[in-house]
């Protein structure tokens, strides 16, 4: 009887212990108090990149002054399918795999390697020259397109819109519902890819609380986060369902063995 038990208690104390080392590997930043955040320091704006979808608008004082420049999309206002390029909505411009838009009257523009910002200003600098002088054209530009993909270990993994053009790596796991308890905070994957294609796989270890000062603490556009289950984890999905079949033996050993026990003493 006693052998029986004795791989239960075993197996069970096991799983504590693996518990135990687990938790002290859950918190983030375990050293944020004990480093410099110096290098951290300075405003994070994304750069546009080929296949980039912006959304770009120019205002004026004049409303026909500004037209040429903003395209539409037609919509459909009858019953009979006529079609009205007034009202719609604003078409949106795909960036070209050498970097480069078709903007209206003024051409090709190229603006990969720019911030929202600066192709702001670039644009306004290419209408001037077709807009009263005493026009001080308005442009905004959006990146409609920017967004991040969380998988693996998340409580919600999911493809996360960025609609500020500015995400930190925190806020990207957060907009995933987090990690899940079993997720690996030492070796979190980053994968990107920048503006000639070129692919990059980066680790990130989020209980060291020096990632705030790498180039990764923000997220860029079409970046993938693949967060790898813990040695926790991973041991229990190879034992599966034999683990369970493991616990039904003992189960109805330990029952056989308790019965035997009995007849023998009668």
């Amino acid at each position: 009887m006693k052998k029986i038990l004795f791989p239960l208690v075993a197996l069970m104390a096991i799983m504590l212990m693996d518990s135990c080392t687990t938790s002290k590997q859950v918190p983030y930043m375990q050293n944020i108090d004990t480093i410099s955040l110096a290098a951290s320091k300075g405003l994070y704006d994304a750069k546009i990149m080929p296949k980039d979808q912006l959304t770009i608008t120019v205002h004026t004082t004049d409303p026909a002054a500004a037209q040429p420049f903003n395209l539409t999309v037609s919509r459909q206002v009858s019953s009979d399918g006529g079609l009205a390029t007034g009202g719609g909505s604003l078409q949106g411009y795909l960036v070209n795999n050498d970097g480069t838009i078709n903007f209206p009257v003024v051409g090709r523009l190229h603006v990969a390697g720019l911030t929202k910002q600066e192709c702001e200003s670039l644009i306004e600098q290419k209408i001037a020259p077709y807009l009263a002088k005493t026009e001080k054209p308005v442009v905004t530009v959006r990146m409609s397109s920017f967004r991040v993909t969380l998988i693996g270990d998340f409580n919600g993994p999911k493809v996360v819109p960025v609609t500020s053009e500015k995400m930190s790596i925190l806020e990207a796991l957060a907009s995933g519902g987090d990690l899940t308890i079993y997720g690996k905070r030492q070796n979190v994957m980053l994968i990107r890819e920048d503006n000639t294609g070129q692919k990059s796989v980066h680790r990130i270890d989020l209980t060291d609380a020096n990632f705030i000062n790498s180039p990764y603490y923000y997220v860029q556009q079409n970046d993938v986060i693949y967060v790898e289950p813990n040695a926790t984890k991973a041991k229990n999905s190879a034992l599966g369902q034999s683990t369970t079949i493991w616990f039904s033996f003992i189960s109805i050993a330990t029952s056989v063995a308790s019965l035997l026990v009995n007849i023998l003493r009668d």
